[in-house]
C-alpha cells in the first residue's frame, strides 16, 4: 500500500514537474525564494497593526516568530525522521525531470516552504477575516502557489507538499487560537 502510494506520488511529481518550460523558470525561481514574500508579510503586519493596535502587534510578531520557528523545526524533525530523499536526489529520476532549483538538499518529507506559507496564511487570514473576509482565500491561493513552486523546481514530491500544507494549516489554526486567547487575556478592547 505504501509502495503504491509512493509510486503514484513519483508519477504525479514527474507529470507536474514536466509541465514547466524554460520560459517560466525564472518566475518560479522567484516565487520559491524565501525572501520574495517579505513585502507581503510586511503588509499583513501593517493590516494587523491597523486593526488591532500596537500592543496586539507585538503579540502577533512574537507569535508569528515562534510559529514559523516551530513549523520550520518540526519540518526538520520529520525530514530527519523519515529520511525520504528529494526527487532531485534520486539518480533514477534526474534524467526524467526538470531540476532548476539552486540546490537540492538531502531529505524532503515534508516541505518547509509549504508548511510555513500555509501557517502564515491561515494565521493572518483568520485574524483578519472579520475585516477582510476574502483575504484568507487570497492567502490560501498564495500558499498553494508557493507549495507548487517546490514541485516545479524539482525539490519536493506532491505528498511532501500536501503534508506540509496540512501541518501548516493545523499550526496556523493553533497559533490563531493562541493569539485570540492572549488578546482576550492581556489586551483590553
Amino acid at each position: 500500500m505504501i509502495e503504491q502510494l509512493l509510486e503514484f506520488d513519483t508519477k504525479l511529481f514527474l507529470f507536474l514537474n514536466n509541465l514547466g518550460s524554460p520560459t517560466w523558470d525564472s518566475t518560479w525561481l522567484v516565487i520559491t525564494h524565501e525572501v520574495t514574500f517579505v513585502p507581503l508579510y510586511a503588509i499583513l503586519m501593517y493590516l494587523l497593526h491597523r486593526k488591532f493596535g500596537t500592543k496586539s502587534l507585538i503579540i502577533f510578531m512574537l507569535l508569528v516568530a515562534v510559529m514559523i520557528t516551530f513549523t520550520d523545526q518540526m519540518t526538520n524533525v520529520f525530514k530527519r525522521g523519515f529520511q525520504r530523499p528529494r526527487p532531485c536526489g534520486e539518480a533514477d529520476l534526474i534524467d526524467h525531470m526538470r531540476f532548476i532549483a539552486v540546490r537540492c538538499g538531502k531529505y524532503g518529507f515534508f516541505s518547509g516552504h509549504s508548511s510555513n506559507s500555509m501557517a502564515a496564511a491561515v494565521f493572518a487570514g483568520l485574524m483578519l477575516r472579520p475585516y477582510y473576509k476574502n483575504l484568507i482565500f487570497i492567502l490560501l491561493f498564495w500558499s498553494a502557489v508557493v507549495a507548487y513552486s517546490r514541485i516545479y523546481v524539482g525539490v519536493h514530491y506532491p505528498l511532501d507538499i500536501v503534508c506540509g500544507l496540512t501541518f501548516g494549516a493545523l499550526t496556523g489554526f493553533a497559533f490563531y487560537k493562541l493569539a485570540k486567547y492572549l488578546l482576550k487575556r492581556y489586551i483590553k478592547s
